[in-house]
């Protein structure tokens, strides 16, 4: 008589409870492993990189802030900027509010064009 499919595809029986956890638990530090790599790392960086500029912006640089004001740095203070967006305009901004400086092309870029 021959063995139905059902018993034959039966798991084994007989392994230790604590090989079960050991793989459980080896699964789980990999998924965390791989959140880390994926999601946690490259944002921790995008925040370095944005600290970063936000630290080198000085008076003269042309920046746009994240409302998209566009403006010049009038003046540096430790956590404000003054930003003059027209003549004898000048409005004052936490340093967060800065999305991007704006960087001219070079010139020898713009010459060959």
């Amino acid at each position: 008589m021959t063995t139905p499919y059902w018993i034959a595809m039966a798991p084994q029986q007989g392994g230790s409870p604590e090989s079960g956890l050991m793989s459980t638990l080896i699964m789980f530090a990999l998924i965390i492993g791989i959140f880390y790599l994926m999601i946690l790392r490259p944002q921790q960086k995008r925040q370095k990189d944005r600290q970063k500029m936000l630290d080198a912006v000085k008076k003269g640089d042309k920046i746009i802030t994240a409302g998209g004001l566009h403006g010049t740095v009038a003046g540096v203070e430790e956590k404000t900027l003054l930003v003059q967006v027209s003549d004898n305009v000048k409005l004052k901004f936490d340093r967060s509010a800065i999305a991007s400086i704006v960087r001219e092309a070079e010139p020898e870029a713009r010459d060959s064009k």
